[in-house]
């Protein structure tokens, strides 16, 4: 067995029945370069099957400690490829916004905690004989990095697969321990969370205001504030991190639904590639550029928009490299302003740029593990109350959120990939909404796509479509920037779009 983190714990303390913690993506394949042209629920089934031996939190299953006194903890053992891989079809013309119709339906559904927390649906009817994988996996068992290895173990180079290594002829599963050796594991790990409390808390309380989920309780400013003054009188504790503003108050950080709402697009990498040569910036500046349009859109439509720039929380790894294939949660959050307060393209890059490296120089300066050693000050017997709470109280509208919406950012392949021999043509990332948080963003590169998958709330951000067709306009004035010469015909998704239909969300009344 492994015992989960404070902070993979984390993940599994929010969830109610509105609120979820697994993270997926729904991928689009061409079955044309597969064996006989196409993909059968068997195919992926055998796939998964010969590679589980090499996709260790697949076949781990949740272990809980009693009355809570401690992490839970995975126990490697027995999957049942029927109940996690399933089939469906979407009835015909099978375009891109019945299948995020689909996948929102499936992505607000939770894991069953009694089975290893994943499933993978085969979607069949695609426009154009293509097909669709979406995977659910819980965040609790892996982060960004981990799951890009869960992908490589996943996806070969070339349609006809490769060797795989075989499993371990004497590896047999685990044996579940009984209560009475959970409940003493409990009791022995009391002191030593206490411990490890008392441990961090020289280099947590300086920084707790930079910990997203707390920034913004009653009195943390202040005592962070205080810290980092007495921290600055201890030579080389000069340079803590600064606070950072409050986030504004937007109908985005209200208590969300238990449905979801989700919008798919894409653009060109090498034409970003060519804008963030031409104003000097990274292509991580030109995607929170677009991002910061796309909302600034949104909020002008729904009479919202404040002058102060929208936060948004930046997930970043912090993962060493002696630590990959050790899955779970190595991540902090950076809180960055995106430039939502201006409507010229070029300004919203150039102060895209400007925030990120500051936010940068801040998580710099911040303890690697802040976000882990935060919540160690937690028991874990009271973390999934606190946890519920904290984003409850975020949500009220009483105090500041302290974030307005999450960005994620990250690099995929840059070559072709496949999976049953069939080739991957596009990657749309999905991630988490909590109350508070009720929109995500979550953006990855593949050969020359940037795709966008966009989660929103059902009743806070019903017109996701809106922000999708905003990213596109966006990308567009940042493409009219460009020399002639340099423009390119712009990438587009793979399933033909079908034209969204209008959603009229009613004015907000602002908390």
């Amino acid at each position: 067995m492994r015992q989960l983190t404070s902070l993979d714990a984390q993940f599994l303390a929010i969830e109610d029945d509105r609120n979820h913690g697994h993270v997926g993506s729904i991928a689009i394949y061409d079955p044309s370069t597969a064996p006989g042209g196409i993909v059968t629920l068997d195919d992926l089934k055998r796939t998964l099957g010969e590679r589980l031996h090499l996709l260790e939190p697949f076949r781990w299953r949740l272990v809980q400690v009693p009355f809570g006194l401690d992490h839970p903890y995975w126990l490697d053992g027995e999957v049942d490829l029927d109940y996690h891989v399933r089939e469906l079809a979407l009835p015909a013309p099978g375009d891109i916004r019945q299948l995020a119709d689909q996948t929102a339906r499936i992505f607000e559904r939770a894991l069953d905690r009694d089975h290893p927390l994943w499933e993978i649906y085969l979607i069949q009817g695609l426009q154009d004989g293509k097909i669709g994988v979406l995977t659910k996996v819980h965040h609790a068992a892996l982060d960004g990095l981990s799951g890009a290895e869960i992908l490589v173990t996943l996806l070969d180079l070339e349609p006809t697969g490769r060797e795989i290594p075989p499993a371990d002829p004497d590896h047999r599963p685990a044996t579940a321990p009984g209560s009475a050796e959970l409940l003493a594991r409990g009791l022995a790990g009391m002191p030593r969370h206490t411990v490890s409390a008392l441990r961090t808390l020289p280099s947590t309380l300086p920084n707790l205001d930079l910990v997203p989920t707390l920034r913004s309780l009653p009195g943390v400013a202040t005592l962070a504030g205080v810290s980092r003054r007495v921290a600055g009188l201890i030579p080389g504790q000069e340079n803590l991190a600064t606070a950072h503003p409050q986030a504004p108050k937007t109908s985005l950080n209200r208590r969300i639904s238990g449905h979801r709402r989700v919008a798919l697009t894409s653009v060109s990498l090498s034409e970003v590639k060519a804008i963030k040569n031409h104003l000097g910036v990274t292509v991580n500046d030109v995607v929170i550029a677009l991002t910061a349009g796309a909302v600034r859109q949104w909020l002008i439509t729904h009479d919202e928009i404040p002058a102060e720039p929208l936060l948004a929380m930046v997930p970043v790894s912090v993962r060493l490299p002696e630590e990959f294939g050790t899955y779970g949660n190595r991540v902090s959050m950076m809180v960055a302003a995106i430039p939502t307060d201006t409507d010229d393209p070029a300004e919203r890059v150039r102060l895209a740029h400007e925030e990120m490296l500051a936010a940068k120089s801040r998580h710099q300066q911040t303890p690697r593990m802040l976000m882990q050693e935060a919540y160690e000050v937690i028991p874990p017997m009271m973390m999934a109350g606190a946890a519920r709470a904290l984003f409850a109280m975020a949500s009220t509208g009483a105090v500041n959120p302290p974030m307005n919406l999450v960005i994620s950012n990250v690099p995929g392949s840059p070559v072709p990939l496949y999976c049953m021999g069939a080739q991957l043509e596009a990657n749309y990332p999905l991630s988490a909404i909590t109350d508070g948080i009720g929109l995500n963003l979550t953006i990855i590169s593949y050969m020359d796509r940037i795709d966008f998958g966009i989660v929103g709330d059902r009743e806070e951000v019903p017109d996701v479509w809106f922000l999708a067709d905003e990213i596109d306009r966006a990308y567009e004035e940042l493409r009219a920037l460009l020399p002639a010469a340099g423009r390119r015909q712009r990438a587009r998704p793979t399933v033909a779009s079908a034209a969204p239909e209008k959603i009229t969300k009613p004015k907000p009344v602002m908390p």
